[in-house]
């Protein structure tokens, strides 16, 4: 089948190769020129472990190519996908749907034949009545099918969770539509991957259901770590505690900073403003959203706790180690670090940092802190080490080494890496997130 991806972002990039690697005929359209460019000569606009030999063996063999062109894009495409942002509107937390109603007026005016045109971007309830309304006032004369088809990719790992998928969910209205998308992912059904087929606006909400959950219960556990902090208990065996009950199950159950990223964040308001629109309240939700920004400065504070306080830790150095919201990305979307490195900058506390991959789009996030180009750069002089994303990279840390190097033996681990028991035994003054 041919297949056109509009958008040549993280998820129209790594969607696209991951197609191509199955046999499809792929196209990446990006309006950027510059980004095709790269493309064209191998380099990506994102990290993702695996995206480079992935696009580069398909290119080789033909099956994916980009152009800044939709008109030749589409051409003869079975099916469109619109893999464009939908980022939090300024001001009010609504998702801007601005370049998915672009993509879909111009696909209905350069439609060559029959197609479904399926929304890969994150997009709330409706949105897909919406794009099939564009494209018909359009005055197309072709068979187009809207289809929703959310995706639940996790940065780092993209490519495994594709071609791996826990579900495939298609929100279909019409069966050409199904049948198309039925072709389209044959390869995965042919792997028994799940694939579940529901009304479009059920498609959609399933999508922002599900990372709403996922936060909630990053949140819920962070609250608890905080608990364990005050009644003496561990985090960490309280996570595993309640996740061998099969009905509540271990994953994102550690605790830590808060939750970041280009999902959660934006994807909890969108749904909080969808409620409000429907007059539907989500309170939990509403409560997830506000307890995970207090959070995040709320470990700026923590730091300044392990200086001394206030008045101690005016004038010292921190030295925080890792920037993006999670390790294996260089996304520095609404990670905790920017908030922790605000509230030590407004705590008059040096920052030095040290990130492997997202120093390059850290450093206008962050303009007051100094970038290292290793931890150790970092760690010279510091007051406290802070881990704040689990880099492989930190797991192991010259322990040696960082007490030589450093002005004082504080490491504050927000990821709970390290064994306390351990990091004590060897003159560290260490602090972790919910253990004592």
């Amino acid at each position: 089948m041919k297949i056109a991806m509009v958008g040549s972002g993280y998820v129209g990039l790594v969607s696209g190769a991951c197609f191509a690697d199955f046999g499809h005929d792929v196209v990446c359209i990006d309006k950027d020129q510059a980004k095709i460019d790269r493309l064209h000569q191998g380099v990506m606009p994102i990290y993702e472990p695996g995206l480079d030999a992935l696009v580069e063996s398909n290119v080789k063999a033909g099956r994916l190519s980009f152009t800044t062109s939709l008109a030749d894009g589409i051409k003869g495409a079975d099916a469109i996908f619109i893999a464009v942002g939908t980022p939090s509107r300024r001001g009010d937390g609504h998702a801007d749907l601005t370049f998915v109603h672009a993509v879909a007026r111009e696909v209905g005016e350069k439609l060559s034949g029959d197609a479904v045109v399926v929304t890969k971007s994150t997009v709330p309830v409706g949105t897909g009545d919406e794009v099939e309304r564009i494209i018909g006032h359009t005055g197309t004369k072709h068979k187009v099918s809207v289809i929703s088809n959310p995706e639940f990719l996790r940065e780092g790992a993209a490519i495994g969770d594709f071609k791996r998928p826990d579900r495939i969910v298609i929100g279909a209205e019409d069966e050409f539509g199904k049948q198309v998308m039925s072709e389209v992912y044959r390869p995965l059904f042919l792997n028994e991957s799940p694939i579940l087929f529901t009304s479009r606006r059920t498609s959609e909400l399933i999508k922002y259901a599900a990372n709403a959950f996922l936060a909630t219960k990053i949140t819920f556990i962070n609250e608890m770590a905080d608990l364990c902090e005050k009644v003496g208990a561990n985090v960490q065996d309280v996570s595993r505690g309640i996740g061998m009950d099969g009905r509540i199950g271990p994953k994102f159950l550690h605790a830590g900073p808060g939750y970041g990223g280009s999902c959660f964040p934006k994807d909890t308001l969108a749904l909080l403003k969808t409620s409000e629109d429907y007059d539907s309240p989500t309170r939990i939700i509403e409560a997830v959203v506000k307890t995970n920004e207090s959070r995040k400065r709320a470990m700026g504070r923590k730091v300044v706790d392990a200086l001394g306080g206030a008045e101690a830790a005016r004038g010292r150095k921190v030295a925080l180690l890792g920037l993006t919201f999670k390790p294996n990305t260089d996304d520095m979307r609404d990670s905790p670090s920017i908030a922790i490195a605000q509230t030590l900058h407004d705590a008059g506390v040096e920052v030095a940092a040290y990130d492997p991959e997202g120093m390059e789009l850290a450093r206008p996030l962050m303009p007051e802190v100094t970038m290292c180009k290793d931890p150790y750069e970092a760690i010279t002089g510091a007051d406290a080490t802070v881990i704040v994303t689990e880099w492989d990279a930190f797991r192991a840390l010259d322990l040696e080494r960082v007490k030589e190097l450093a002005a004082d033996n504080v490491l504050v681990d927000l990821r709970n890496i390290y064994d306390p028991e351990t990091l004590r035994g060897t003159g560290f003054k260490y602090v972790s997130v919910g253990r004592v």
